[in-house]
């Protein structure tokens, strides 16, 4: 079997998929069920020690009313910031199709994707509306337009630029979501229904962009290679603390100091290990394709994201390594 059949057999099993597993953002949720009202004094609010800032002394330390005031708004905030980041996501992918070939077998899954991501902003903004929660999002700075035109442009002029840039948000956001998931967190159920379908539908978002960066490496050239060989480690980093960590204007807002905020992301011992642990997939694939040789591993290193990268996408590493340790089973 050549490497373009074994491809387009993959966008095919992947575009299957989006057809027999799909969620409907209105269909599939039961926004009315009383089990899913959103009460701000709900104690289930309250963030699990599975969850970076949820752990940390100071927040433990809090009255009940603030772990739960902190707890809403940080859970509208991910989905809020999962939201602006889908929508840039939906530009890019769109304007990537809009000069595919006729009988490009990428063109169904990619917008098979893209109707995906549109009922995750769906549910997502729900929530926030229903949360009561003003959730600021993204930063700033990339609300700017000028910022927001880059990315479709990046999409067609440098596609595995953009892809990375698409598993540089991804990945994050899956990590918190799973980590959440297996915690035994006693969620509001909203919660489980929203983040249960998100990491369902995710999984195969990921796996495309994987399969087609390694798809489209041999054929990068040594200039182009190199630079995305330095791009992707800044991306990752910048893509997972602007989704990660919460601006300085919610932190002043919420009252979270800001050396809390620093020794959760990412100067603690555990911060450092979740950094690092949110990136072993991508580790694994960076050096699948050969971007991690040995002009680009100090990057990788002096961002706080090297160490043992997966050896199969999914597995899960166990506490304590630091990113160097054992393994346990696949996610």
């Amino acid at each position: 079997m050549t490497k373009i059949h074994s491809y387009d057999e993959a966008l095919q099993t992947l575009s299957d998929g989006s057809v027999r597993l799909h969620f409907d953002a209105f269909a599939d949720i039961d926004w009315d069920n009383p089990a899913y009202a959103i009460d701000r004094n709900d104690p289930r609010w309250v963030l699990p020690e599975a969850h970076p800032l949820g752990a940390h002394p100071w927040y433990r330390s809090l009255p009940q009313d603030r772990q739960i005031e902190i707890g809403l708004w940080s859970i509208a905030q991910m989905m809020k910031v999962g939201l602006h980041f889908e929508n840039l996501l939906i530009r890019g992918l769109m304007q990537y199709v809009f000069s595919l070939p006729n009988g490009d077998p990428e063109y169904r899954y990619v917008t098979h994707e893209a109707t995906e991501e549109t009922h995750h902003t769906q549910m997502f903004q729900e929530f926030v509306n229903r949360s009561g929660v003003d959730a600021p999002g993204i930063r700033r700075w990339v609300k700017w337009a000028p910022i927001q035109a880059v990315v479709p442009a990046i999409a067609t002029t440098f596609p595995e630029f953009f892809f990375t840039m698409v598993l540089g948000g991804e990945e994050p956001i899956d990590h918190a979501q799973k980590m959440i998931l297996r915690s035994g967190w006693d969620m509001h159920p909203l919660v489980q229904r929203i983040v249960s379908i998100h990491v369902a539908e995710e999984a195969r978002h990921i796996s495309f962009a994987h399969r087609y960066l390694t798809e489209r490496s041999d054929a990068m050239g040594v200039v182009r290679k190199g630079l995305l060989a330095v791009l992707t480690p800044l991306t990752y980093r910048l893509m997972c603390d602007m989704i990660l960590v919460p601006d300085r204007a919610s932190c002043r807002e919420l009252g979270i100091p800001r050396q809390v905020v620093k020794e959760v992301h990412w100067s603690s011992p555990e911060g450092r290990q979740m950094l690092s642990e949110t990136f072993s997939d991508l580790r694994m694939l960076a050096d699948d394709i050969g971007l991690r040789g040995r002009f680009a591993r100090p990057l990788w290193k002096a961002l706080g994201i090297d160490g043992r990268p997966s050896r199969f996408r999914g597995e899960v590493h166990e506490r304590g390594s630091h990113g160097h340790g054992t393994s346990s089973k696949a996610a």
